[in-house]
């Protein structure tokens, strides 16, 4: 491992390395000249990190630079960074070492700084270095200086020779930021030096100022010449300064010729920043109050100068009885006066107004209209701060273009329930009341205000800020409100989901059964915790029967909630005892929509958890239709169907009254213009509920999608969400758009990580679980043809050739399995023929979406292949494969590349090759695509993520086609690990020892599977 420095030197930033964890012998060399640094990096480590870093290193710009560094026994000390054990201090001392280094220019160094943003170490091996982290967050205070245009063109005169330079303007609390950045620098930022004797002795605060200066000048030089706009509008400011003169100087960034030009111009330059320069040593600082109208003048506003002790801030004076009597701030060497001056003539660059004072021969202030006012309020008082004076304004004004809020609260009034009591299409009363701050107002008193048209209004004897177009539209929005409303209505007025103008804060005050609703969807208040429901086999763990208990608080209300938890925590089990708990209640059916993959998934996990309920498989061609479907839905507690037989059925799917439809893998509704879509909302039911992990897939779009499934007309139509949300957040980033959609959904999407330990702390570290697919019609059709072909010649041989056989046909049958274009060797398309490859897809997608990486094994070449070119397809990213023709060294290579940052994240292994002798730790997913049978091998297998490096749980998911030999033959080795009755032996061969009887019942396609 190699540790990358930076030390400012001789005005660049130098980039040098060590290399961390070789042992450091005594250096014979200590002490004498040049004494290099015996684990310095060469130029060869030094180029790689540059280039990875995307820089184009020149072999001129290598140096050998003076390090002075913590030594003991005749060695430097480690970098802290390096992870070894520090040294006592007592027998340290600070030698200079010599060490390869290669000089930055500015563009190049902050090039570099840019590219290590957010990193610990660098995109092509090694890590940052504490020195180099530093200068990264230099160039963040640069960066934030220039967005806030703190900077001011200049000359520097080096040896007689005159530089264009950006200089920043440090002020303020700019001037305190580099302060304390300074405070913060490692002595290793500033340890190089040249050739002489002593260690640098310069100050932090003097090396930081001058490299964040030249990475500013730097930065705006890049921006002033990214487009022609940004020249020509440099070359306006220019212009106002010193004419043509200046813009040509820094231009040319040099200028030798005409030298008493130029320094006239510098003359001109140091004249016009004057008023920007604080007087030294003044004992005062200045201080405007802005002072309301009195009674006698009721529309005049003041602005006063006040002098204030640097010593005691308590004391304000103002600044004109300081002009006349200077003898309270009077100190030796000091110029009251002249301070005085100085600091009104800096803020008269600010405020324009202070200008006319001084002219005038006034320093007492100067009066304002109220438009004036509030551009004071508003502009030029933050400018003021900003510059480092203090600003007193009135205590209602909140800030920068502060404005009073305007506050509309409508009193519920629930009507009188009788029987079946509140529902969502309860007609509710409302009582509006409105206030400006605190000062209650009617609407035809904010109709007057509006009509004012003037930023500061007098309410009642107070001052406030306003902006009449919005008071206007907040008017009209009010007048819109009604005075009745459905109960659904009241919540998406809650909830945010209604276009409120951006100044109206708008509540509801409610009490009771519709209080208690409300709080509960505000997140005000918590949700009843159930008891597990009775009849559930099993145990649901502590964050399942929150998500179980807030599926229930929905569903009472009719209301639709998206469970997205992470794949892995059990959004299946929520789900379940939902319908376990509904269906003893109402013994109405539950409609589950889900991909043709996971269909038997559900029906296994529903005998497995919820035995009691009768399961009802809407699939394949001898499916139920029209009365007889209905019939026999009405029967069941679950009837599990998949998305494209919900558009295909959709007509008598809508006949059914459904106590809730549950969509699994949402997103596949995210397009709402699909037929898909179209079906799915078309459905009634008492509840709908979306299972996803990805909610948002692509964009915010997804989510109105999903959310007009759920609660149909909640986000407006689509033009209108695209026109609150969409827009806002997709093209503008607006962030406040983000958080109104983010509070108005929040109640109806419940999302859970597996990392976040307030969730679950008890999970395991490694989970493994079989995932079911289903065959697809061409699947099923060649395992029956397969079977058939086989049928006499397996079971009427003998000894090896039977062995032969059984061997053989279990192969083929776990291609079909995988991929008909494994088993044909076709080389013909592979989406769509597979339920194991559309469900690893979707499951990857879902990886992916979070972050993650994952291991794919299977223990076929061709499969490997297929996936690997399947899924770079799909996903449009590099999907590497292992296998047993790959040469040592591109395995070592492909090894690295997925271990390291930003390597690919999806990686697929041959069995053999893969699943023994390899690190991969950086993956916390492994899909074993087709099964070994062998546990002993698989667990090998999930070890190379499963080991010692891993940080994080991993999930193993056992793909299983459902009704065929993979399914029975997984139940057989779980049955007999479960009992200790016997070791499965290595390989496959042990089937071949099973009787004709048991290898029918073994390899048969159950009726499920064969009707696919």
């Amino acid at each position: 491992m190699i540790v990358f420095h930076a030390g400012y030197h001789d005005g660049a930033l130098h980039f040098w390395g060590e290399e961390a964890g070789r042992k450091r012998p005594a250096s014979k060399r200590a002490g004498r000249a040049p004494n290099p640094h015996p684990f310095g990096a060469g130029r060869r480590h030094i180029s790689s990190a540059l280039k990875g870093a995307r820089a184009n290193p020149k072999l001129s710009r290598f140096c050998r630079v003076g390090a002075w560094l913590p030594t003991c026994g005749g060695a430097p000390l480690p970098s802290p960074d390096a992870g070894e054990p520090a040294r006592p201090a007592d027998d340290v001392t600070l030698q200079r070492w010599t060490v390869t280094a290669y000089s930055l220019p500015p563009h190049e160094a902050v090039g570099l700084l840019l590219s290590l943003v957010g990193r610990q170490t660098l995109p092509a091996g090694g890590r940052i270095g504490a020195d180099l982290a530093y200068w990264i967050e230099a160039l963040r205070l640069a960066g934030l200086l220039l967005a806030r245009r703190q900077f001011l063109p200049g000359l520097a005169n080096d040896s007689g020779k005159y530089r264009a330079v950006w200089n920043l303007l440090l002020v303020g609390e700019d001037a305190q930021r580099l302060k304390d950045l300074a405070g913060r620098m490692p002595p290793a930022a500033r340890a190089l030096a040249g050739a002489g004797a002593a260690p640098p002795a310069r100050a932090a605060a003097a090396v930081l100022r001058e490299a964040v200066g030249m990475m500013a000048d730097s930065l705006v030089r890049a921006a002033a010449s990214a487009s022609a706009d940004n020249k020509y509008l440099a070359k306006r400011r220019f212009a106002s300064i010193h004419g043509a003169w200046l813009h040509a100087l820094v231009t040319a960034g040099s200028i030798r010729d005409q030298r008493n030009r130029v320094q006239q111009l510098a003359y001109h330059i140091r004249e016009w920043l004057h008023p920007l320069d604080a007087p030294a040593g003044s004992p005062f600082g200045l201080c405007f109050r802005l002072e309301e109208p009195s009674e006698e003048n009721p529309d005049t506003w003041y602005v006063r100068y006040m002098v204030q002790s640097n010593e005691d801030p308590s004391l304000l004076v103002p600044a004109w009885d300081v002009w006349e009597d200077d003898s309270a701030f009077n100190r030796e060497g000091a110029c009251p006066k002249g301070s005085l001056l100085i600091l009104l003539g800096r803020a008269s660059v600010i405020c324009a107004d202070i200008i006319s004072d001084l002219e005038g021969g006034s320093l007492s202030g100067h009066a304002l209209d109220t438009a004036g006012a509030y551009d004071f309020l508003s502009v030029h008082a933050p400018a003021l701060r900003q510059a480092g004076y203090a600003v007193m304004l009135p205590s209602w004004w909140g800030g920068r273009g502060a404005k009073t809020r305007l506050e509309a609260r409508a009193s519920v009034r629930a009507p009188k329930m009788r029987g079946g009591g509140l529902s969502l299409e309860t007609i509710m009363s409302f009582d509006w009341e409105t206030a400006l701050g605190d000062q209650s107002v009617t609407l035809e008193e904010l109709e007057e205000l509006a009509r004012a048209k003037s930023p500061l209004v007098r309410v009642r004897g107070r001052w406030m800020a306003m902006n009449a177009s919005e008071i206007k539209k907040a008017v009209k929005f009010l007048k819109k409100m009604p005075a009745k409303a459905a109960f659904r209505d009241l919540i998406r007025m809650e909830l945010g989901a209604v276009d409120v103008p951006d100044m109206l804060d708008f509540g509801i005050d409610a009490v009771g059964q519709t209080a208690a609703v409300l709080e509960r969807l505000g997140q005000k208040a918590g949700f009843e915790s159930l008891e597990q429901p009775e009849g559930f086999s099993g145990t649901l763990r502590p964050y399942q029967v929150r998500g179980y208990s807030w599926l229930s608080f929905l569903s009472r209300w009719g209301l639709g909630g998206c469970l997205a938890d992470d794949m892995g925590l059990g959004k299946t089990v929520q789900i379940l005892a939902l319908i376990q708990r509904d269906w003893r209640k109402s013994g109405r059916p539950a409609l589950l929509v889900c991909p043709t993959s996971v269909m038997s998934n559900w029906q296994r996990e529903a005998a497995r958890f919820t035995p009691e309920l009768p399961v009802m498989m809407h699939h394949g061609a001898d499916r139920l239709r029209g009365g007889r479907f209905g019939d026999a839905a009405r029967k069941h507690a679950i009837v599990v169907s998949s998305y494209g037989l919900m558009q295909r059925d959709v007509d008598f799917l809508m006949d059914v009254s459904w106590r809730g439809v549950v969509l699994d893998e949402a997103q596949n509704i995210k397009n709402p213009q699909t037929l898909q879509a179209g079906a799915a909302r078309s459905l009634t039911a008492d509840y709908r509920f979306a299972l996803t992990g990805t909610p948002v897939e692509n964009s915010v779009g997804d989510l109105w999608s999903i959310m007009q499934f759920l609660n149909p007309g909640f986000l407006g139509t689509q033009a209108q969400f695209k026109r609150n949300f969409f827009t806002p957040i997709q093209a503008e980033q607006d962030g406040d758009a983000a958080r109104r959609l983010r509070r108005a959904t929040g109640p109806f999407i419940l999302r859970r990580l597996k990392t976040d330990k307030s969730i679950i702390s008890d999970l395991p570290e490694k989970m493994e679980m079989n995932v079911f697919c289903s065959l697809t019609r061409e699947q099923a059709s060649l395992y029956a043809s397969v079977l058939k072909d086989v049928e006499n010649p397996m079971y009427e041989a003998e000894g090896m050739q039977r062995r032969g056989i059984i061997l053989s046909t279990l192969s083929k049958l776990k291609q079909i399995c995988n991929h008909p274009a494994q088993f044909l060797k076709d080389g013909s398309a592979a989406p769509g023929r597979s339920g194991k490859l559309a469900r690893l897809t979707e499951m990857l997608e879902e990886v992916l979406q979070v972050g993650d990486r994952a291991l794919v094994f299977t223990q076929f070449a061709e499969m490997g292949r297929i996936l690997q070119d399947h899924l770079q397809k799909t996903f449009g990213i590099e999907a590497l494969f292992l296998h047993g023709g790959v040469p040592k060294r591109r395995r070592d290579k492909m090894v690295e590349r997925f271990e390291g940052d930003g390597g690919p994240r999806i990686f697929v292994l041959s069995l053999k090759a893969g699943g023994t002798g390899l690190n991969l730790a950086s993956a916390n997913h492994v899909f074993h695509f087709d099964r070994w049978w062998n546990p002993a091998v698989e667990s090998q297998a999930t070890d190379r993520a499963y080991r010692i490096g891993q940080s994080r749980n991993v999930q193993v998911h056992k793909f299983v086609c459902a009704g065929t030999l993979e399914e029975k033959i997984d139940g057989m080795i779980e049955r007999k690990k479960q009992m200790a009755e016997m070791t499965v032996g290595s390989g496959e061969g042990w089937l071949t020892e099973m009787s004709n009887d048991d290898l029918r019942q073994v390899l048969a396609l159950s009726r499920e599977a064969a009707g696919a």
